[in-house]
């Protein structure tokens, strides 16, 4: 305990780079990882906000995330989201690292996403269905999650396009100034028009608000484009609409935590549509279990999970024991 390494911001991100972090998910969902498992997510209240903890279990490490969200932060210049996670051995219980939590949750949630898009454009029956290779991406948002979405997805798709829309002006130009190499357009400041028309040019949309209602009309969207959305979590919040929803091909991390804590699925499937034709799970996308359908979009959505955050802060202690 007196030697228990300890892994900053920095650490983590300079030994959890996203591309690295697709490859640990992938790897743990094609072997022993099964989301339907997963640990559940415990919230409790505290002082101007909540306490949220997220528990998992793994063959060689488990561990926790201890966060707390204080909504009012962000007025006052401090962060939302703040916490450290807690890496143990599976074998003897004993702790084996601690980490900064809020990096590592602002790596795994594009890393996740980034591992569904890729392996749903693979996932293609015709041609036209096919990514370009100078993929159109845009994303929704201009936040830390924005942020590393676009990071993310240029380190898979180094040639891709990207176009944001967010609330904010000053923000948006923030994060447009920190990829100067990458062009960003910015959709979100002119008409309404100019919006929907970057909505239904994208050939991949990612979500990452926290959005209470839905951000587009899911009817523009492209008949062969990937939709990504994880900005939000609980049944009162949502970035997609029903119409997107019913005429998609749906992905979730997994269905028991969609079902309980989705707000863009929680009106748009029924009792029976997740009792007798429930949607695939990553472990089934990664597993080749999903196919897509011809004419339809693709949507993955997500709230986060306990296992992602374990299997990415076994990747970063692995990874600097060994450096």
């Amino acid at each position: 305990m007196t030697n228990l390494p300890y892994f900053d911001a920095d650490e983590v991100r300079t030994l959890l780079p996203y591309d690295r972090a697709v490859l640990a998910l992938e790897s743990a969902l094609q072997n022993d990882v099964d989301p339907e498992e997963d640990g559940p997510r415990l919230f409790s209240p505290a002082p101007n906000g909540e306490f949220l903890l997220m528990p998992a279990q793994g063959g060689a490490f488990s561990g926790v995330k201890a966060l707390t969200i204080a909504p009012e932060n962000p007025a006052r210049g401090l962060e939302k989201i703040q916490g450290l996670y807690v890496l143990y051995s599976s074998d003897t219980l004993a702790p084996a690292a601690v980490l900064e939590g809020a990096s590592l949750t602002a790596i795994r949630t594009p890393a996740v996403a980034l591992l569904a898009v890729s392996r749903i454009a693979a996932a293609v029956k015709t041609p036209e269905q096919q990514l370009p290779e100078s993929p159109r991406i845009l994303v929704f948002g201009a936040g830390v999650q924005a942020i590393g979405h676009v990071a993310a997805a240029h380190a898979l798709y180094p040639s891709a396009r990207f176009e944001i829309i967010g609330r904010s002006p000053e923000r948006v130009a923030q994060l447009i100034a920190q990829f100067p190499e990458l062009d960003i357009v910015d959709r979100g400041s002119g008409h309404a028009a100019d919006r929907d028309a970057a909505v239904s040019e994208a050939d991949v949309i990612l979500c990452t608000t926290t959005s209470t209602t839905p951000l587009f009309d899911g009817s523009l969207v492209r008949d062969n484009a990937i939709v990504a959305a994880v900005g939000t979590h609980g049944l009162d919040a949502r970035e997609l609409d029903d119409a997107l929803v019913a005429r998609s091909d749906i992905v979730v991390e997994g269905r028991k935590s969609a079902r309980t804590e989705n707000g863009n699925l929680s009106t748009a499937l029924s009792d029976a549509d997740w009792e007798n034709t429930p949607p695939a799970n990553l472990k089934d996308l990664v597993a080749g279990r999903f196919v897509r359908t011809p004419g339809r979009p693709a949507c993955y959505t997500g709230v986060g999970m306990s296992w992602e955050d374990l299997i990415c802060a076994a990747a970063v202690f692995t990874e600097g024991r060994s450096a």
